[in-house]
């Protein structure tokens, strides 16, 4: 199975890709379906399970689920048109996406969280079905948001099993896990990055490749600077104030003063990840660097790189990109990108791993070294656990980016010390991490239920 390094890093829209995104997603998968089906659709309705129903409202999971059966995309995304609908169906109790006609969607009726035992497949379960004018169900779906984006029907999430994920890939390096990078490295004398440049090559040419990499770092670079930019109080109840834009205007008044301390680097690189995340806190346009909850990890380093680092260059961020995504690709695979699958390690600590690889990349690192600091970034964070506060991507989400995107650098530079060699290997981090995942309790997977979700004031 091939991930692309554009199935990784997507541009969407916050607070969440498994729970914004993914329902949004489904909504118009459901919609081709509908438009394919030889029945007349008249009414809709969505129940939603597990970690959905839990912290959908938090997540924004009905509005996005309501968008999405409006015909909205993330990656086509405008706030003003969506505002716009939302209002509209609360007035009319109707949508018309386009090619169906109107159809009665009552979200206080036909929108249902279901907190009772989540569907088999996943923690992000949710049903969508149509009805005709008489009230007869004419099509049903379920689907499951599986993180980062990604979106499975019932029938393609049993249909992936070690079978079709073994089976032969098209691209030149078909690597599943680290240990087979490391040896196609080493046969080939490429770099990972350049391995990851010609799989994608079997799917697209090189200017589509470079213009497509030019742009991820263009989105995640201008939600960055929006983050820098943006001062107030983030929507949810929480009355979260937005941190990023003052922090920066500090650090920027200490440049050049001869007493600053050496770690106030930290505060730069905190910054960073926090002015991503506000933004995503708020419903702006972010990057799925693997979801949108740890969305600030990856750019925040980057940013890093570019603005403190001597020697750092422009030309270098796709290098970066292709091995964040290398490594990114290989845990999604042995492992879960998702909260509410295996808790925060496999979002934030995901996210460092892959900004750990792609640092030690464009730093010069060599495949082991590269291997090397994704296993010490994903190691320190096994068994973290997601527990946002009144299911909002904002305690604690915001600042673990911060610290995610520090232990990424630690990491990287750690491994760049040394020869590649060490005593766990990043294929052995992944499995301890889907093992953790397994067994921990659902109340620390995006539920909401447990941690420091029910042990702080949620008002």
């Amino acid at each position: 199975m091939f991930l692309s390094v554009f199935d990784i890093f997507k541009v969407g829209v916050g607070p969440s890709s498994s729970h914004t995104m993914g329902p949004m997603v489904a909504g118009g998968r459901f919609l081709d379906m509908l438009r394919a089906s030889p029945f007349h659709p008249r009414h809709l309705r969505v129940r939603l399970y597990g970690s959905l129903a839990f912290t959908g409202k938090g997540h924004a999971t009905d509005r996005a689920t309501i968008l999405g059966l409006a015909g909205f995309l993330p990656e086509s995304y405008e706030a003003e048109k969506a505002e716009a609908v939302l209002a509209a169906n609360r007035e009319s109790l109707t949508l018309t996406p386009p090619g169906l006609g109107p159809l009665h969607f009552d979200p206080d009726h036909d929108l249902i969280f279901d907190y009772g035992h989540p569907l088999p497949g996943h923690a992000n379960g949710m049903v969508i079905e149509a009805r005709d004018a008489e009230g007869d169900v004419i099509l049903r779906e379920t689907f499951y948001s599986i993180g980062g984006g990604f979106v499975l029907t019932e029938a393609e999430h049993a249909a992936i099993d070690d079978k079709t994920l073994a089976a032969p890939s098209p691209v030149p390096y078909p690597f599943r896990k680290a240990d087979e990078m490391l040896a196609m490295a080493q046969a080939s004398g490429l770099t990972i990055a350049q391995m990851k440049r010609r799989n994608e090559r079997r799917f697209r040419s090189e200017p589509e490749i470079e213009a497509g990499l030019a742009r991820i770092w263009q989105v995640m670079n201008d939600c960055l600077t929006r983050g820098l930019e943006t001062d107030g109080v983030l929507p949810g109840g929480l009355k979260v104030k937005r941190r990023a834009k003052a922090i920066h205007a500090a650090l920027e008044a200490e440049r050049g003063l001869n007493m600053v301390a050496p770690h106030t680097i930290n505060d730069w690189i905190s910054c960073y990840a926090m002015a991503v995340n506000e933004e995503n806190a708020a419903g702006g346009q972010v990057v799925t660097a693997p979801t949108n909850g740890a969305a600030g990890v990856v750019p925040a380093v980057i940013r890093y790189w570019l603005d403190h680092v001597p020697g750092a260059s422009g030309s270098q961020v796709g290098d970066f990109l292709l091995t964040a995504a290398a490594v990114g690709g290989i845990i999604k695979t042995n492992a879960s990108i998702s909260g509410a699958e295996c808790g925060c390690q496999a979002e934030v600590g995901s996210a460092a791993a892959m900004a750990a690889a792609g640092l030690a990349a464009v730093l010069g690192g060599t495949p082991e070294q590269i291997e090397n600091a994704a296993e010490i970034a994903l190691e320190h964070h096994l068994g973290m656990t997601c527990d946002p506060v009144k299911g909002l991507v904002q305690v604690p989400c915001i600042e673990r980016n911060g610290l995610g995107a520090i232990k990424a650098i630690s990491a990287a530079s750690l491994a760049l010390r040394g020869d590649g060699t060490h005593f766990v290997p990043l294929d052995a981090a992944i499995e301890t991490m889907r093992q953790t995942g397994r067994d921990m309790h659902e109340h620390y997977k995006e539920t909401s239920l447990g941690g420091l979700a029910v042990n702080v004031p949620n008002c």
